[in-house]
């Protein structure tokens, strides 16, 4: 029984000993005792970043720039015992260093971060400068190649832009400086090093367009962002950043930046924004604005004989390619329309309904009603055929059911872009009019309906694109008349002025920030004498509600029917005159 007690009285002994010595449950264990200094031994760290960034090595920033969240493989810094914690951006904020040759637009989206500015990159704690090869990318900005508007010059390489960088004396762009801001030559010095002396010129950004022309012949470098209508946007390697299909990954003119930490930080990363890039697709919207489309005569006529397609055949994709296409179709379809005759005399025209598959090849989005033959078979035509344009969703514009109806203006919103088309006809005849009744064309009257109209939808926020189906005049400069009309309605806040009549090519202006073309000459029209046979095709660019960009697209009729792009030759001709009645002289 002793030895039984004994046991006992040691076991217990036994058992207070070891509850005395463990912790208990609610007092913390003491932490890993890993240095500070040893944080970057756990973690990878970045290349240097190009030279001429002067950035140093640097430790990449943990987590997301727009999820806010780390990642799971990011290590949170330790500390040794007794130390206090890493401070955190509350307590001290982290300086930020950031490359001079920053894009304006990307340095002023740091504004909001409420850092405080770092004297040098060696005392930073952030550093937003040019990626280097293996950092993450936060930023990829785009720059385009571009010129005085009346340029024939419509692309070059790489290569070519290289060798103008460097001054030599060969090259379509040698013999002239490129033009640009001083940030945007520090980001190019760092892409192909330092420009040969005279190579390149600087102008402050609101002084940058002004330079060029007065400087003509002249090329430059901006970024995307600072496109302007007066500039021409050049191809590089056969790459636009204005058009839709643009392929970033093999367009040499992009910059990428990062943002790296040269220590650990603590900052809620989700409030460091910044825009992905300066060009968006999606805030992107290429309209294309065409002349005169009649298919009667001899077009209908080898319609008839080829193929519905045939005038498509060479212009279909360069037509459908735009996000918007605008057709103005002078003629009514109608049901009893006679087979077309190549020598029709009288200037009566309809079209075989079957014609508007044509319009459907080519992408048509909204149709123009100004032209001064829609009544030509009489109301019942023309009501058969605004039922087609709705049957289809085209809306239309104009020209309409009654007077009201045309003076609508067709309502369109890609990508965010919002557009309001009018458009009137000032010369009749007076039969070929809407009234309060009847259907046909919208007179223009004094233009105060239209002037009070555009004025209207420019308060909501649309860019406005005005037509009108004025006096035709077979020369490519305008009459009086026409630049008074035409400019007044750029005046009340157009952003297009195009004229629709015109069966011949016309002069061109830029008037109180609108584009006025005085006539773009036919689409599908069988004219084929001389100057009728050339045509232009506008297409404009426009860029989170901003009128950016034109490209003038030039095309020449074959067959009575087919447009095909010119060659090349003829388009530096053609461009060459037409750039000349527009009272730019050139001087390339």
């Amino acid at each position: 029984m002793q030895n039984l007690q004994l046991k006992t009285a040691r076991l217990a002994l036994l058992l207070f000993f070891l509850t005395s010595c463990l912790p208990a449950g609610n007092i913390p264990l003491p932490p890993m005792e890993i240095p500070l200094r040893d944080l970057s031994a756990r973690q990878p760290t970045a290349p240097p970043v190009a030279a001429a960034s002067a950035l140093p090595p640097s430790l990449p920033l943990s987590g997301s720039l727009t999820a806010g969240s780390p990642s799971p493989s990011d290590t949170p810094p330790a500390y040794a015992p007794n130390e206090q914690e890493p401070p955190t951006s509350t307590s001290q904020p982290y300086p930020l260093w950031i490359e001079p040759a920053l894009p304006d637009a990307l340095r002023e989206a740091t504004l909001t971060w409420n850092l405080p500015a770092a004297s040098s990159a060696s005392t930073a704690s952030l550093q937003l400068g040019f990626a280097a090869p293996y950092d993450k990318i936060v930023s990829t900005w785009i720059y385009a190649l571009v010129a005085p508007f009346p340029t024939t010059l419509d692309g070059v390489t790489l290569a070519d832009l290289e060798a103008a960088w460097h001054a030599s004396s060969s090259g379509p762009l040698a013999g002239s400086p490129l033009w640009m801001t001083e940030s945007t030559q520090a980001a190019f010095t760092a892409l192909w090093g330092e420009a040969a002396a005279g190579a390149v010129q600087t102008a402050a950004a609101g002084e940058l367009v002004e330079k060029m022309w007065q400087n003509r012949p002249a090329w430059g470098l901006v970024p995307f962002e600072a496109l302007e209508p007066k500039l021409k946007v050049l191809t590089v390697d056969g790459q636009s950043p204005i058009r839709n299909d643009f392929d970033e990954t093999a367009y040499p003119l992009k910059i990428n930046f990062s943002l790296v930490s040269a220590q650990p930080i603590d900052l809620e990363l989700e409030k460091l924004q910044l825009p992905a890039t300066n060009r968006d697709p999606s805030k992107l919207t290429v309209l294309l604005m065409t002349g005169v489309t009649a298919l009667v005569r001899a077009t209908a006529a080898q319609m008839e004989i080829v193929g519905v397609d045939y005038p498509a055949w060479n212009i279909g994709d360069t037509l459908k390619a735009a996000d918007i296409t605008h057709i103005s179709n002078e003629v009514p379809f109608y049901s009893g329309c006679p087979y077309p005759n190549p020598r029709q005399e009288g200037l009566v025209f309809c079209s075989n309904p079957k014609y508007i598959e044509l319009l459907e090849l080519v992408g048509a989005d909204v149709i123009e009603l100004t032209g001064n033959h829609f009544q030509d078979y009489g109301s019942q035509a023309t009501l058969s055929t605004l039922e087609m344009y709705k049957e289809r969703k085209w809306p239309y514009y104009g020209g309409g059911a009654n007077l009201a109806d045309s003076q609508k203006p067709a309502i369109l919103e890609h990508n965010g872009n919002r557009f309001a088309f009018l458009g009137c006809n000032p010369i009749g005849p007076g039969y070929a009019l809407a009234t309060e009744d009847s259907p046909g064309a919208a007179p223009c009257g004094d233009y105060e309906w239209m002037k009070s109209e555009i004025a209207r939808l420019k308060a909501e926020g649309y860019l406005v694109i005005a037509t009108f189906q004025y006096e035709e005049y077979y020369q490519a400069e305008p009459t009086e008349t026409h630049r008074r009309d035409f400019r007044a309605i750029a005046e009340a806040g157009a952003t297009i002025v195009s004229g629709s009549q015109a069966h011949v090519p016309q002069a061109m202006e830029f008037y109180n920030g609108a584009f006025i073309h005085y006539g773009l000459g036919n689409l599908f029209f069988d004219q084929m004498a001389a100057p009728s046979r050339r045509e232009f095709l506008d297409r404009h660019i426009f860029y989170n509600g901003r009128y950016i960009s034109t490209e003038l697209i030039t095309a020449m009729l074959e067959d009575y029917a087919r447009p095909r792009l010119m060659k090349a030759e003829e388009r530096k001709t053609f461009l060459e005159t037409m750039f000349e009645v527009s009272g730019w002289k050139l001087e390339e």
